[in-house]
């Protein structure tokens, strides 16, 4: 039986699956429903199986019948702190959301590994499944590999692949080689002047305005000091400036994400910022303090498994699925860490339900956004697929 074949067999089972981590999502590090499910759905599949000591993880193996190469799977499991209004059947009810699609990723790796599983006999190699906590927060990536994730086979991962979904087309793979997601960095800037009474600005040194400019300089900066290829993201986020509408407070402060697509556009922000936000600060007789803090890398995959991802994956659903993206998308992902330390790639594959229009639909991270589990076998057979290139025969 083929891979996509078994995978349509496995669908039931997957979006129910799906659907129970939906209604009960768990945020950040320690998530023991959900790892208890996964444990639960591997069990009795010849699936080595180890969980985490400092968060709720779960790596598994797929160890061949013959020696060869190791290559890594992963999917995110936590969810986010969102109030869900999508009215779904299946919504969860506890103030948290599965608004990024982490539940289908679950599902969709817990198929693969079936997949795997079962072809046992014919891998020559190991693959090992990354099943990560605290994705959206916690820095789950960094805690495994620490925990030793790229040693659990004795030999390190020569591959790593990772699948997201988003809105787009139901069931078309996008990736492409070099930078396919952004870094993700935080931004605070407070500028101080003098506190006074609201009716007399002239008596004190009023920070909002001199804020407010800063706002402006930062989009402007944004925009024309960085190429069109490597764009920056600075969106403002957060303002406060005191609690009473009578009152010119002492301080004034922004934070902001920052996303960035070439490894050195934080180097020129952090030469740049100073000069820009001090003289708007000066000028308004006020001084100004930077923090920029680096978050989560740019997700940079290697550029001959990118392209091999795309031609194992058109060979398996035909080339009009599997498509070159054109540009970075500016959402980051944790991932990123784990393609510092392996070559692989990581692909996105839209999931709009029928009915609804892939430009318009609303993005990962709102409380409306819903995905289609229809592309849950075609995930689990991608992953498979993308392992066996390595360790297999499809």
């Amino acid at each position: 039986m083929d891979l996509r074949t078994r995978a349509a067999a496995l669908a039931p089972e997957l979006v129910a699956l799906r659907r129970e981590l939906h209604r009960h999502p768990e945020l950040g590090l320690d998530l023991p429903r959900t790892q208890r499910v996964v444990l639960e759905a591997l069990a009795g599949h010849g699936v080595e199986l180890g969980t985490g000591r400092g968060l709720s993880s779960v790596v598994g193996v797929v160890r061949g019948a013959r020696p060869g190469p190791t290559v890594l799977l992963r999917a995110d499991m936590d969810a986010l702190p969102i109030t869900e209004l999508t009215g779904l059947p299946y919504a969860a009810d506890n103030g948290a959301m599965h608004a990024c699609g982490h539940d289908l990723h679950v599902a969709g790796l817990v198929g693969a590994t079936r997949l795997l599983a079962d072809r046992r006999d014919r891998i020559a190699g190991s693959v090992v499944v990354m099943f990560q906590p605290g994705e959206e927060s916690g820095g789950g990536a960094v805690h495994m590999l620490d925990e030793g994730l790229l040693e659990v086979t004795g030999e390190h991962p020569v591959a790593a692949y990772g699948l997201h979904v988003v809105p787009g087309p139901a069931g078309t793979f996008t990736t492409r080689p070099g930078a396919v997601m952004a870094g993700a960095s935080v931004l605070e800037i407070t500028v101080r002047g003098r506190g006074g009474h609201g009716s007399t600005p002239q008596q004190a040194v009023d920070p909002v305005p001199a804020l407010a400019q800063i706002i402006l300089a930062l989009q402007d900066l944004a925009a024309h000091r960085f190429p069109p290829r490597a764009p920056v993201v600075i969106s403002v986020t957060v303002l406060s400036a005191g609690q009473a509408s009578n009152i010119i407070n002492d301080t004034a402060t922004l934070r902001a994400t920052v996303r960035t697509v070439a490894r050195d556009s934080i180097d020129v922000l952090r030469a740049e910022l100073p000069g820009l936000v001090g003289g708007i600060a000066a000028a308004h007789r006020c001084t100004a303090e930077i923090d920029l803090r680096v978050g989560y890398p740019v997700t940079v995959n290697d550029d001959d498994l990118a392209r091999r991802s795309l031609a194992v994956l058109g060979e398996l659903f035909g080339a009009d699925r599997a498509v070159r993206r054109d540009h970075p998308l500016m959402a980051s992902e944790d991932f990123s860490y784990v393609l510092e330390r392996v070559p692989g790639a990581f692909l996105l594959l839209g999931a709009t339900p029928p009915g609804l229009d892939p430009d318009t639909a609303e993005f990962n991270h709102s409380p409306r956004a819903v995905f289609d589990d229809a592309v849950l076998a075609d995930g689990a057979a991608a992953l498979a697929a993308l392992a066996l290139s390595h360790v297999g025969a499809r």
